[in-house]
C-alpha cells in the first residue's frame, strides 16, 4: 500500500504496512495493546514469555511488556563495527529499531474485580447491583425527551428502597426476632445462654423491651455504617482515576457525540458522593422509623413526655425522609465535563443529622416503661409488604416510561423492546426478597427449635409476608427448570438443522455422513449452544412476569389472612392445606439454601479462574457500569480502566508518533471501544481497534441501547479510522457489531466468521483433531495476524504533538491542589507514564 493510498472511507493519506513513513523519515513505532476479557489472564499468557516487566500502572492493574521489549522505541545503538548484536533482525530486543511486528504490551485488570475469596461477600450486593443496572437500560431516544429524566429518577428511587429493604432486613433479624420476640420468651432463651443478659425473665438491665431494642439496632446500624465505608474505600480504587485531559475534544457534533465519548462520563465522584449520602441517611432513617413506630404502640394508651417526644421524633424523621427523596430526585448525572465540584453540606450534614436523630431515638427507645412486655410479632413489620408494592409500583412506572422512550427510537428494536429495564427491576426486586426472606426464615427456624414459625411454635416468627413469598419459591424454580428443558429443547432441534449446514463450512474437505457423524454433532452442538445467548431475553421476560405475578399473590395472600400459607390453608378442600405447608417449608429452605449456594459460588469464581471464566461475564457487565442509581452497588472498574486505556494510548502515539492497535477480547473489547469514544480525534487518526469474541452488539447493543446501540455502534465506526471484528459461530458471547455506514450501508468492520476448528478432519497442518475454541484463543487463528498487519496498513500518519504543547494540569476536585507532572505531560492518579 502506497502514502498516497487512501483508506476504506477516503479520509486521509496511509503511511506503509512497513511503518516507514514515521517521524523524521525512520521507522513509524508500532505497538499492539492486549486488552484481555472474562476471567482475566496473566501478562505471562498474555505475551507468551515467563520473562514480562511491569512498564506502568499497579498490580492492581498495569500493563506489562516482554523483558526485551521494554525499551523497544527508543533508537538502536549500534557499535563500532556494526548492527547491534542483541535484537538486530529478529523484530524484538532492546532498542527495537526496524521491526516486521508491533512491540506487544497487555493491559492486566483482573485484579480490579477478583483476588482472594472474600471479595465474594460483594454478592450480598447483588439486588443492588441490578438496580444499577436499569438505569443504563434505557432506550435510545433522542436525547432531551421528557421521559428521560422521569426513568432516571424512579431508578434512583428504586434503589433507594432496596437500601431500605437490606437494613430492615438485618433490623428484622436482630430487632424483632432476636430483641422482641426470643429475649422475650422462656421457651426461647432456655438454651441459648449467650441471649441471657437481654431475657425478659432475668430482670437485668437490658431486660425491658425498649432496651433491648436499642441493643439490637445498632446491628443494622452498623451495617449502614459498613455500606458507607465501602462505597467511600472503593471510590479511591476505582472512581478516583481522573479522565484524559485531551479526551471530549471537538469533533463532532455535540448532538451527533456518543455519551461514552464525554470527558465526564468516567468520572461519577460527584455523584456518587451525593448518592452514598442519601442511601447512609437512608439506612439510619429507616432504623429510626422502625424504632418510633414500635414506640409509638407502647406510648398510645399513655401521655406526658413519652408519647410528646415520639411526635416530635416522628415529625423530624418525615423532615429526613424528604430531604432525602428531594436529594436523590436531584443528583443526575454530568457527563459533559469532569464534575469536579463536591457538595459539601448534603454529603456531610445529612448523614450526620440523620446519625444524631437516631441517637435520639434510641434514647427515647431505651427509656424505661415498666409495664411493657413484647409479644407477637414486632409492630410495624407490615412494611415488607409496602416495600413489595412500591417496587411493584416502580416496575410498572419504569415499563410506561420505557415503552414511551422505545417509540422515538430508531434501529433494531432492543431486548424486550424498552421493557428490559422494568423486567431486571422485577428481578433485583426478587432476589431482595429472597435474600432478606431466605436469611429471616433461617434465623426463625433456628431459634424455634424445629418449630414452624407462625403455625405451630412459640414465636410469631417473620413477617408473614416473607413467608407467602418462601412458597413461592419453589414454583419460579419450577419455571426456571422449565425454562432449562425448553432451552435443552432448542439446542436438539438446531443442532440438528445445523448439521446439514456443516458441510457448508468445509466445502473442500467436509464428507457428511449423516446426523450421526460424530466431529459433524459437535460442531453443530458448539454452533447450537452459542445462539441460546440471543434467546435470554424471552427468558428473562417470562421469570420477571412470573415474579410479578407470583409477589402480588404473595402481598394479596398476606393482606387476605394475616396469617402463614400452611396456617391460612388449614380447612381448604382436596390437597390445598398439605401443598401449601410444603410449599412453605420448601420455600422457606430453598430461600436459605439460595443464599449460601450464591455465596458459595461467587467466592469459587473469585478464586478458581475456570469457574469465573463459566458465571464472571454477568458479573462484570454488571460492575462495567459507573454506580449512577445505587451507591453500594460493587465499585465500577471501568472508572480505572478506561482511562488507563486512554492515558497510554493518548500519551504513546504523542510522544512516539506511532501506530497503535488496541486489542481487546471479550470484555476487553468492550473497554477498548469505550477507551477509543475517549480519544481526541487526531489521536484517533493513528489509532486501530481489533476486537475478537466482542459482545459488543450481542449483549451490550441490545441491553443497552442508548449507549451501544446502532447508533452508538454506526459513530465508532465512522469516528474510528481503522476497526475490525473477529467473530466465530461457536461463540456464544461475541458475534458481529454490525456497524452502518453514515449513508446506510453496511460497514466493513465484520469479517466473516471465522472457522471453528479451523480444520474438520486431520490435515497435513492439523495432524490431530483440531479444537473447538468457542470464545478462545482467538490470537492462534491465522486471520488474527492478517488482520492487525492490515489495520496498521490502514492508520494514517498524523504529526505528534510535541510535548510541550500538552496541558500541564490536570482536573483536580475543588480545594484539592494541582500538581505539575514530570516533563509537561499530564498524569492520571493510576501513575501512568509512557514506558
Amino acid at each position: 500500500m502506497q502514502p498516497e493510498a487512501l483508506s476504506a472511507r477516503g479520509r486521509t493519506p496511509l503511511g506503509k504496512a512497513d511503518g516507514s513513513a514515521g517521524r523524521g523519515g525512520g521507522a513509524q513505532p508500532a505497538l499492539e495493546l492486549l486488552v484481555h476479557g472474562v476471567g482475566g489472564a496473566t501478562p505471562e499468557e498474555m505475551l507468551g514469555d515467563p520473562r514480562t516487566e511491569l512498564v506502568t500502572g499497579d498490580r492492581t492493574a498495569g500493563i506489562h511488556r516482554r523483558r526485551d521489549d521494554v525499551r523497544a522505541e527508543e533508537p538502536a545503538a549500534e557499535p563500532a563495527g556494526g548492527p547491534a548484536e542483541e535484537g538486530a533482525g529478529d523484530g524484538r530486543g532492546e532498542g527495537g529499531g526496524s521491526r516486521t511486528e508491533p512491540v506487544q504490551e497487555a493491559y492486566c485488570w483482573s485484579n480490579l474485580t477478583s483476588g482472594n475469596g472474600a471479595r465474594a461477600l460483594w454478592l450480598v450486593l447483588l439486588p443492588f447491583m441490578i438496580a444499577n443496572l436499569v438505569h443504563w437500560m434505557r432506550p435510545a431516544a433522542p436525547s432531551g425527551h421528557r421521559a428521560h429524566r422521569a426513568y432516571d429518577v424512579l431508578v434512583r428511587i428504586f434503589a433507594l428502597t432496596l437500601t431500605v429493604q437490606l437494613v430492615l432486613a438485618a433490623g428484622e433479624v436482630t430487632l424483632d426476632l432476636l430483641a422482641w420476640q426470643c429475649a422475650g420468651s422462656a421457651h426461647c432463651t432456655a438454651d441459648k445462654s449467650w441471649l441471657g443478659f437481654m431475657s425478659a425473665g432475668d430482670g437485668g438491665w437490658f431486660g425491658g423491651p425498649g432496651r433491648r431494642l436499642a441493643l439490637g439496632a445498632l446491628v443494622p446500624v452498623l451495617l449502614t455504617a459498613l455500606l458507607w465505608w465501602l462505597s467511600r474505600r472503593t471510590w479511591s480504587i476505582y472512581e478516583s482515576a481522573k479522565p484524559s485531559p485531551r479526551a471530549g475534544a471537538p469533533g463532532a457534533a455535540a448532538g451527533e457525540q456518543s455519551a461514552l465519548s464525554l470527558p465526564g462520563f468516567w468520572y461519577g465522584r460527584r455523584l456518587v458522593a451525593r448518592l452514598r449520602a442519601a442511601h447512609t441517611a437512608t439506612g439510619l432513617l429507616a432504623v429510626a422509623s422502625a424504632l418510633v413506630v414500635v414506640t409509638a404502640a407502647a406510648d398510645e394508651d399513655t401521655g406526658g413526655g413519652l408519647r410528646a417526644a415520639g411526635w416530635v421524633l416522628g415529625a423530624l424523621i418525615a423532615a429526613g425522609w424528604i430531604a432525602v427523596l428531594a436529594l436523590v430526585c436531584r443528583s443526575g448525572r454530568t457527563e459533559a465535563e469532569p464534575d469536579m465540584g463536591e457538595d459539601r453540606r448534603a454529603v456531610r450534614v445529612l448523614p450526620v443529622a440523620a446519625l444524631a436523630l437516631l441517637a435520639a431515638v434510641l434514647v427515647h427507645t431505651a427509656w424505661s416503661r415498666p409495664d411493657w412486655t413484647s409479644s407477637g410479632r414486632l409492630p410495624g413489620t407490615s412494611v415488607f409488604s409496602g416495600l413489595a408494592l412500591m417496587q411493584g409500583v416502580l416496575a410498572a412506572g419504569l415499563a410506561v416510561t420505557g415503552w414511551l422512550l422505545q417509540r422515538r427510537a430508531t434501529g433494531e428494536p432492543p431486548a424486550l423492546r424498552g421493557l428490559a429495564g422494568a423486567c431486571v427491576a422485577l428481578l433485583a426486586s426478587a432476589v431482595a426478597g429472597v435474600f432478606s426472606g431466605g436469611v429471616a426464615q433461617r434465623v426463625a427456624d433456628w431459634l424455634d427449635r424445629g418449630a414452624t414459625p407462625g403455625e405451630n411454635g412459640p414465636l410469631a416468627g417473620p413477617p408473614v409476608v416473607l413467608s407467602w413469598q418462601a412458597t413461592a419459591i419453589p414454583l419460579i424454580a419450577l419455571l426456571v427448570l422449565l425454562l432449562a428443558l425448553a432451552g435443552a429443547w432448542r439446542v436438539w432441534v438446531l443442532r440438528r438443522r445445523i448439521a446439514t449446514e456443516v458441510a457448508g463450512l468445509y466445502p473442500t474437505e467436509h464428507r457428511y455422513t449423516g446426523d450421526n457423524d460424530p466431529r459433524t454433532g459437535r460442531i453443530a452442538g458448539a454452533i447450537a449452544r452459542a445462539r441460546l445467548t440471543d434467546d435470554a431475553a424471552p427468558a428473562i421476560g417470562a421469570a420477571a412476569l412470573a415474579t410479578l405475578v407470583l409477589g402480588a399473590g404473595a402481598v394479596l395472600g398476606a393482606w387476605l389472612h394475616d396469617e402463614v400459607p400452611g396456617k391460612a390453608a388449614q380447612g381448604a378442600p382436596g390437597p390445598l392445606p398439605g401443598l401449601a405447608q410444603t410449599g412453605q417449608a420448601l420455600g422457606s429452605w430453598m430461600m436459605g439454601a439460595g443464599v449460601i449456594l450464591l455465596l458459595a459460588m461467587g467466592r469459587q469464581a473469585y478464586r478458581d479462574p475456570k469457574s469465573r471464566r463459566t458465571i464472571g461475564i454477568l458479573w462484570d457487565v454488571g460492575t462495567f457500569w459507573p454506580r449512577a442509581a445505587h451507591p453500594f452497588a460493587p465499585p465500577c472498574y471501568a472508572e480505572r480502566a478506561v482511562p488507563d486505556l486512554a492515558w497510554r494510548t493518548s500519551t504513546w502515539t504523542t510522544r512516539t508518533g506511532g501506530c497503535l492497535v488496541i486489542s481487546g477480547h471479550s470484555q476487553g473489547s468492550v473497554l477498548a471501544a469505550a477507551a477509543v469514544w475517549q480519544l481526541d480525534p487526531d489521536i484517533r487518526g493513528r489509532v486501530a481497534l481489533l476486537t475478537y469474541g466482542s459482545p459488543l452488539r450481542r449483549l451490550y447493543g441490545r441491553w443497552f441501547p442508548a449507549y451501544f446501540g446502532d447508533r452508538a455502534l454506526a459513530g465508532l465506526d465512522d469516528q474510528t479510522h481503522a476497526w475490525k471484528n473477529l467473530w466465530r459461530l461457536t461463540d456464544p458471547i461475541g458475534g458481529p457489531v454490525r456497524p452502518t455506514t453514515p449513508d446506510g450501508r453496511p460497514s466493513d468492520v465484520d469479517r466473516k466468521p471465522l472457522k471453528d476448528p479451523l480444520a474438520f478432519e486431520r490435515t497435513p497442518e492439523h495432524p490431530l483433531p483440531a479444537a473447538i475454541n468457542a470464545h478462545s484463543d482467538y490470537q492462534a487463528d491465522p486471520a488474527f495476524a492478517v488482520e492487525r498487519a492490515e489495520l496498521l496498513a490502514r492508520i494514517a500518519v498524523a504529526p505528534a504533538a510535541p510535548p510541550e504543547e500538552w496541558p500541564r494540569r490536570v482536573p483536580r476536585p475543588a480545594g484539592e491542589p494541582e500538581a505539575e507532572t514530570a516533563g509537561g505531560a499530564a498524569q492520571g492518579s493510576t501513575g501512568m507514564s509512557s514506558a
